[in-house]
């Protein structure tokens, strides 16, 4: 199709959309992502004593990680709320409302007293903020991803969409790069209040945030459905009804990829310190460079996924996270500095091969005005069986069998029913409208 001089506004104001969108996605992502990491990694070396003081250190880190729990049980909740809104008025607002949420829940940790200071209460409150995380999330996620593939080429969606989930390694990087350099700065302060300025810088970064997200338009491709006036009433109930067995594919396809993950970079400092007596300080250094990578490993294997498939990519990156299982914990037991680096680099960026094309292998599965919903209950019901417990089953195997041959085991079973269901997701529901598709390529 030839563009006119009319068009020339329009295709300029496209690209500059386009690139907004890639723009606001990432930015949101990343800090929703610092957010739940902060936690995470508090989880890990702090929280046990802070606010689940007087138990033995096996107990604490699992009530530590059973809180964390809780923030992935609510991200499918967070889902279906947010992916209502989603699809009914639009990606953008709802997007805004979920980084506001998780931001304000984030500085009220950064200043929640302890259980020294107001006893039950401490792990109660802190239980209650980790839910809303969660929550908001859950419904973070599925926008993100939607509003900068809707914006991109139907040949380049898994390009597109793999920007959103970079936010992950930059939201890894910043989080265990404040805790590492307040950590180094504090001193024996940190476990008193050094821990708490992370918190409480996400507000200037949700301050960020808001700014890039505001200055987005609509997704062509929700704009087109809302124009067609096909907004589906209720589309939770609806992709529920019609498309539930892509819902529950998209959750059991994740579990090669986020299981394995939250045991590389959380439930590896519990094992690193505690198990191995290797030093905070190095083991987060190393998350560092591993999470690093990841800002070009993500959108290199999303874009690898245009060109060979995203299904290939994606069992590829099954395949190696299985292979790797045993030799993982074999790096990591050597306690010699340059191999538990390479450990630590490894498991991300085999986890990376799933995670660049996951987004658009999974939205995919959907139509445009269900898609918000169903991708994104799908994505985070395997907050549910894969992410959440998996610290929980690592430290419980760990705990009865003190060795981490089990937990190699555990990796191995979560790639053979992710790839099963791999085998067995639909093909991509469709393209955009040809009038979208045309709009976007003009020029």
């Amino acid at each position: 199709m030839t563009s006119t001089a009319a068009d020339q506004p329009l295709t300029r104001l496209a690209r500059s959309q386009r690139r907004r969108a890639v723009v606001a996605s990432t930015v949101g992502t990343t800090i929703e992502w610092y957010d739940f990491f902060l936690y995470g990694t508090a989880a890990a070396l702090i929280f046990p004593k802070l606010f689940f003081p007087g138990s033995d250190p096996y107990v604490g880190v699992l009530l530590a990680f059973g809180t964390q729990f809780v923030g992935f049980a609510a991200r499918p909740i967070g889902a279906a709320i947010f992916g209502h809104y989603g699809d009914r008025i639009g990606r953008k607002s709802t997007l805004i409302t979920t980084l506001l949420i998780m931001g304000i829940c984030t500085a009220l940790i950064g200043i929640l007293p302890t259980y020294a200071a107001i006893g039950i209460a401490a792990p109660i409150l802190l239980t209650v903020l980790r839910l809303l995380q969660g929550v908001a999330v859950g419904g973070e996620w599925g926008g993100s991803v939607l509003l900068a593939m809707e914006w991109g080429s139907v040949k380049r969606r898994g390009f597109m969409a793999s920007w959103p989930q970079v936010g992950v390694p930059i939201g890894l990087l910043l989080s265990t790069a404040m805790v590492q350099l307040m950590s180094s700065t504090t001193g024996p302060a940190f476990e008193t209040w050094g821990w708490r300025v992370p918190f409480l810088a996400s507000v200037l970064l949700v301050g960020v945030g808001l700014y890039v997200r505001l200055r987005v338009l609509e997704s062509p491709e929700f704009a087109a459905v809302k124009e067609k006036q096909t907004v589906v009433k209720q589309p939770v109930l609806e992709v529920l009804r019609t498309q539930w067995r892509e819902v529950l594919l998209s959750a059991f396809v994740r579990l090669s990829e986020q299981a394995p993950f939250y045991l590389f970079i959380t439930f590896v400092l519990t094992y690193g310190t505690q198990q191995l007596k290797l030093g905070r300080s190095g083991l987060l250094t190393d998350t560092l460079i591993a999470a690093a990578i990841g800002l070009v490993s993500v959108p290199l294997f999303g874009w690898l996924s245009d060109v060979i498939g995203r299904r290939l990519m994606y069992g590829i990156g099954i395949v190696c996270t299985a292979l790797y299982a045993f030799p993982y914990f074999g790096l990591l037991n050597t306690r010699t500095a340059g191999l538990v680096l390479l450990a630590i680099v490894l498991s991300l960026i085999f986890h990376d091969m799933q995670y660049g094309p996951q987004a658009a292998l999974i939205a995919e599965s959907f139509g445009t005005n269900i898609r918000y919903s169903g991708a994104g209950i799908g994505y985070q019901l395997a907050s549910v069986i894969a992410g959440g417990p998996a610290p929980l089953i690592a430290a419980a195997i760990l705990k009865n069998t003190g060795s981490s041959t089990g937990i190699s085991w555990y990796i191995i079973a979560c790639c053979v029913v992710a790839m099963g269901a791999l085998l067995l997701m639909p093909r991509p529901a469709g393209s955009a409208p040809p009038s979208v598709e045309a709009a976007r390529t003009h020029g």
